[in-house]
């Protein structure tokens, strides 16, 4: 995608103080790892001194003030590409919980300070809470990706990450974008397990969920901003269709009219610049 790229651990500390200097001091990070490390059970993503782990500590002992939030799913690391426990060629709900509440454990020691949960397996905010209280940190927050839905949008990130499924779709366990009371069932559930904020993804397609969401609950509710949003209106500029600062402001503000306390977004670093003159 134009403007956006994957970053070694040192030139992201780099990326990360320029970031800063803009006035930026929360970063969603993800990892993009070799397939030789790749396995069935997603091992690489319980490695503490993998890439994903390693990079959170030495980002977190250069800049202490920043808060760095994580991704908990299988994908990044499984052979199957799919975001969880892969059997006979089903995702297994309930074995996937340990591995997932390994890796937010392992992320919240190298100094992660809220867990995000993307991978839309039943029970996993409830099981991570536990063991990340268990372990000594209840203070870690977990954003949960609650209404994250089987969307045509994910292209781009998962080119560029190379974790699409190897087989089959996500569709069974990511949410049906034709169906909006889903996401209220599931932010019930997700705060009644222990999430301190709630994700809906993507954000422009379903600003209807934000709206619905804020509506009926208290807790903060975010929106991720995808990378099919962002690609769709980088062609649109560069073929002189829109200009890209107008619009980008226009879309920032409208996930924010709808309800968004929280927006992760590729234009983040851009909107600063803007924004600083």
């Amino acid at each position: 995608m134009p403007g956006i790229y994957r970053y070694s651990p040192d030139q992201l500390r780099e990326e990360i103080k320029e970031c800063l200097d803009l006035g930026l001091k929360s970063f969603v990070l993800f990892p993009s790892i070799d397939d030789s490390l790749k396995d069935k059970v997603a091992s690489e993503g319980e490695n503490p001194a993998g890439l994903y782990i390693s990079t959170i500590r030495m980002l977190k002992d250069a800049y202490p003030e920043i808060c760095i939030m994580t991704d908990v799913a299988m994908d990044p690391y499984s052979s199957d590409g799919h975001d969880g426990l892969v059997e006979d060629g089903k995702i297994v709900n309930d074995k996937t919980l340990p591995i997932l509440g390994r890796m937010a454990l392992l992320q919240a020691k190298a100094g992660a300070d809220i867990i995000g949960p993307s991978d839309m397996m039943d029970g996993r905010v409830g099981y991570i809470r536990k063991v990340l209280d268990q372990g000594g940190y209840s203070e870690v927050s977990i954003m949960s990706y609650t209404a994250k839905y089987a969307s045509a949008f994910y292209g781009p990130f998962r080119d560029a990450l190379d974790s699409a499924p190897k087989a089959g779709d996500k569709k069974t366990y990511q949410m049906d974008p034709a169906n909006r009371q889903e996401a209220l069932r599931e932010a019930e559930l997700d705060i009644a397990e222990g999430a301190d904020m709630l994700m809906v993804k993507p954000a422009l397609s379903y600003l209807d969920v934000i709206k619905s969401l804020k509506e009926n609950f208290t807790v903060p509710i975010a929106a991720y901003n995808v990378s099919g949003e962002y690609a769709m209106l980088k062609a649109a500029t560069e073929r002189g269709w829109l200009e890209e600062d107008k619009v980008m402001q226009e879309v920032l503000l409208s996930i924010r009219r709808a309800g968004a306390s929280v927006i992760l977004t590729y234009f983040a670093k851009s909107f600063a610049q803007l924004v600083n003159g």
